[in-house]
């Protein structure tokens, strides 16, 4: 496929990046944005002058992006970690499947910790529904974010994930460029972290080779990513229950919001955890599954890694031993921090207005998940 084929989905370019700055600062949204965000007519013209200053792409990543990242976790986490990078080769491309749970910082923390580690950032995987206004579309386009059609007929919907599957593997195998997308459509709510087997699928289009070379040479590295206080857990409950009672439909009104709350709320520690690439010799043992097969066996790899290497944290034990009354894991936390949880319960049940025991049922079950299905992963290495 010639890149010309990749237009209505590819990031900018650097040539391009001067003229798109422009029209992000002509943008009287992006401005109120601004305001927002600095709420200081010093710094939002000393953040439009550091934008007229630069001409690349990594130039905005590098200069524009990471102060601002770094001014996120400073002041709305106890701090952002990882683990794993040794696990990566800094000089080939990888392609990083990871849980979702927050619609922006999943991949912007990423990024930016790519780049502290002297790695190129990665090309990240948007769906166009969030792109609501035209200084988002701008904004994540300089910073390498490619898009993924979502709401199109069956018909469209299967060009446009040929498409998206050949510009992936394009990026990983000719280009050297790492990609990150997220094991499914839309963020986890429940705490449930599953693969969605369509995206694999979509993988797969691309490949002309066996099952196993094909899903090989992606080079697929699945990435855990754990907020100690998950991004908008009060809205992600609150919609879980409104789906089974009142038939909720989201907006992009709602989208905006979830991407507002989730870069502002408080999110407690953050980790990211790199596991070790999808093995060639897994890859191999299936190779003579049939496609649907195959796919299924590697999602359900794929998710026992992600659950085997997910941190948990105290409130994720609390939540566990608040369901399930085990008193395994008390050594996990402290009394504490038992209250300051059950300070976060108490907040969710006041601030839902629906059946308070549902409510406190669900909002634990989004924190205990990740223990049950890390219990089950280590089991599964074990053997």
């Amino acid at each position: 496929m010639q890149l010309t084929e990749f237009e209505d989905i590819r990031p900018y370019n650097d040539s391009e990046a001067p003229q798109k700055i422009q029209l992000l600062l002509a943008d009287p949204k992006f401005n109120e944005v601004l305001e927002f965000l600095f709420k200081d007519a010093h710094k939002i013209n000393s953040f439009r002058n550091s934008l007229t200053k630069v001409n690349t792409i990594d130039q905005i990543q590098r200069s524009v992006a990471t102060p601002l990242v770094e001014q996120i976790i400073q002041s709305t986490t106890n701090g952002l970690t990882c683990s794993g990078l040794k696990n990566l080769d800094k000089h080939k491309s990888h392609l990083f499947i990871s849980n979702h749970r927050d619609i922006i910082l999943d991949s912007v923390f990423l990024n930016y910790m790519i780049i502290k580690n002297g790695m190129n950032t990665t090309q990240i995987a948007i769906g166009d529904n969030l792109l609501i206004y035209d200084w988002i579309c701008h904004t994540v386009k300089l910073n390498r974010a490619f898009v993924v059609k979502r709401n199109i007929s069956s018909r469209e919907l299967l060009e446009a994930s040929k498409k998206l599957s050949a510009y992936i593997r394009r990026s990983l195998t000719e280009n050297n460029i790492s990609v990150w997308i997220a094991q499914r459509e839309g963020r986890t709510k429940n705490g449930n972290d599953q693969t969605q087997i369509a995206l694999l699928k979509m993988l797969n289009m691309s490949n002309n080779k066996s099952l196993a070379e094909g899903f090989k040479e992606l080079a697929i590295i699945p990435l855990s990513i754990s907020y100690e206080i998950e991004p908008c857990g009060i809205s992600k409950v609150s919609e879980l229950i409104q789906r089974d009672t009142d038939g909720f439909q989201k907006t992009s009104v709602d989208d905006l919001k979830s991407m507002a709350l989730g870069m502002f709320n408080p999110k407690g520690r953050v980790h990211y955890s790199f596991g070790k690439p999808i093995l060639a010799s897994f890859l191999e043992a299936n190779n003579h599954l049939p496609t649907n097969k195959f796919i299924q066996e590697l999602g359900i790899r794929i998710d026992h890694h992600l659950h085997q290497n997910f941190r948990l944290w105290p409130n994720n034990y609390i939540a566990y031993e608040m369901l399930n009354g085990t008193g395994g894991f008390t050594d996990k936390y402290t009394s504490q921090e038992v209250i300051e949880f059950k300070k976060l319960l108490s907040d969710a049940e006041e601030n839902i207005s629906q059946n308070p025991e549902e409510v406190a049922y669900r909002f634990l079950k989004m924190y205990a998940t990740p223990v049950e299905n890390s219990l089950i992963a280590t089991d599964v290495f074990r053997l």
